[in-house]
C-alpha cells in the first residue's frame, strides 16, 4: 500500500496518528464559510485571494482557504475548557504567480483555552515530530514575537514604522532597516540590537546567551526564559539539535504573539511547517483565550514524489500479436507479487520511463534495461 501513496498521503494517515496519540480531537468543518467572515479576518490569512460565489439563497459564501480561523470561530470559552483538536482539510488559495486556485491538502491541530508553558512545548515538540515523521532531515526555525515587541516598546517611532523594522528582520534586509532606524532618529543602541537580532541564526541551545544580552525589559526577559524553557524541554526528548534561533519567521505581529516557528526539510526549498502561538487572533474575534498551534502544507510534499521517482513503473512489458494474454498476464504477475509496479501496453513509448523492459514473442522474453 505505501509504494501506491504519495508522500503526502502518506503523511495524512502518520500524522493523524501522532495527534491522536497526544489527545487530540478531530475536527470536521464545512467547504463554505460567509465571505465577510474571511474578508475581516483577511490579514491572518497566507493569500487574500479568497474564492467565493453566489448561493441559492442569495448569500456570497467563500471556499474555505484556513481552516484555524473555523476552528477560532466555533471556539466556546470558559473558566476551564481546553480544546485540542487536529484537523486533515482541503483549502483553497490562489497558487502563486497564477490567477488560478488550486486544491490544497492541510493537516494541523490548534490547542486553546489556559495555555500554559506545557502545552506550548507539547505543541512544539509535535511540530518536530511531525517533520520527523516526513524527513529525519528537517529544521524547525523557532524565535518569539516577545522579543522584537519588547525591543519595540523601547521605540517611540509610530507603529507603521515598527511594522517596516519587522518586515526588514524577517527578510534580513540590513540597508533598508538601517535606514528606517536613521530616518526614525531610533538611538544606536537599540538600532545595534535590532542589527543582531536580523541576522541571529544557529542551534538555540547555542545563540540562548547572546539572545539573552540583548534583553532591555521584563517581555524581553520572559521571552527569552521561555525559549530556553522550550529549548531544555526539547532538549530532554531528544529533538533539539534539529531546532534553530531564527528571526525571520516572525510573521504578522498583529496576530502572533509569543513563540513563532516553521518548519523545513531536507530537499524542499520552502518551509512545509508554520505555527505558533495567536491570542491576538481570539482576542480580535471576542475570545479571552490563548491558543497555539500549526499547519503542515501537504500540496508541498507533492515535490518530494517528482523528484525521487524518476519512473513511470519498475516494469514495462510489451507484447507482439498472437501472444496468450494469460502468458502475458502470468509475467506480469510474477513481478507484482514481489511488490514491484508493472505497465503493460503493447508497443513502447518514448513518454513511459520504466527500469526494466521485456517483450513478449512467440519465440519468448526478452529482457532490456
Amino acid at each position: 500500500m505505501n509504494m501506491v501513496l504519495k508522500s503526502e498521503e502518506k503523511a495524512v494517515f502518520t500524522l493523524r496518528a501522532l495527534y491522536h496519540s497526544y489527545g487530540y480531537a478531530p475536527y470536521k468543518m464545512s467547504k463554505f464559510e460567509e465571505y465577510d467572515f474571511y474578508v475581516k479576518n483577511k490579514n491572518f490569512l497566507i493569500s487574500g485571494d479568497i474564492l467565493s460565489f453566489t448561493d441559492l439563497n442569495g448569500r456570497l459564501l467563500a471556499m474555505k482557504p484556513d481552516v484555524t480561523l473555523s476552528i477560532v470561530k466555533n471556539f466556546k470559552e470558559s473558566q476551564c475548557s481546553l480544546q485540542k483538536l487536529y484537523y486533515d482539510e482541503n483549502v483553497y488559495r490562489a497558487a502563486p504567480g497564477t490567477h488560478e486556485f488550486r486544491e490544497i491538502t492541510q493537516t494541523g491541530l490548534e490547542c486553546m483555552g489556559d495555555i500554559d508553558v506545557y502545552l506550548e512545548c507539547e505543541v512544539i515538540m509535535l511540530a518536530a515530530k511531525s517533520l520527523e515523521e516526513i524527513s529525519l532531515n528537517y529544521i524547525l526555525d523557532i524565535s518569539s514575537v516577545g522579543i522584537i515587541g519588547g525591543l519595540f516598546s523601547e521605540i517611540s517611532a509610530p507603529e507603521p514604522v515598527k511594522e517596516k523594522i519587522a518586515t526588514c528582520i524577517k527578510q534580513k534586509n540590513l540597508h533598508n532597516l538601517i535606514k528606517q532606524c536613521n530616518e526614525n532618529n531610533i538611538s544606536t543602541e537599540i538600532t545595534e540590537r535590532l542589527k543582531k537580532l536580523a541576522f541571529m541564526y544557529g542551534p538555540l541551545g547555542e545563540k540562548l546567551p547572546e539572545l539573552k544580552s540583548l534583553c532591555l525589559n521584563e517581555e524581553m526577559k520572559d521571552a527569552c526564559n521561555e525559549l530556553e524553557i522550550i529549548y531544555n524541554t526539547m532538549e530532554k526528548c531528544g529533538l533539539s539539535k534539529n531546532i534553530n534561533l531564527d528571526f525571520s519567521v516572525i510573521t504578522d505581529m498583529n496576530y502572533y504573539n509569543g513563540v513563532v516557528f516553521k518548519g523545513y526539510i531536507d530537499g524542499l526549498p520552502e518551509s512545509v511547517l508554520s505555527g505558533g502561538r495567536y491570542d491576538n487572533l481570539l482576542e480580535k474575534m471576542g475570545k479571552r483565550a490563548g491558543a497555539i498551534g500549526f499547519a503542515v502544507y501537504l500540496d508541498k510534499l507533492e515535490r518530494l514524489d517528482k523528484s525521487t521517482d524518476i519512473y513511470d513503473a519498475d516494469l514495462l512489458i510489451t507484447y507482439e500479436d498472437g501472444v496468450a494474454p494469460d502468458l502475458i498476464m502470468k509475467y506480469a504477475e510474477e513481478f507484482t507479487a514481489k511488490g514491484q509496479t508493472v505497465r503493460v501496453q503493447k508497443l513502447p513509448t518514448d513518454d513511459i520511463k520504466c527500469r526494466l523492459t521485456v517483450r513478449i514473442t512467440a519465440e519468448g522474453v526478452q529482457e532490456n534495461d
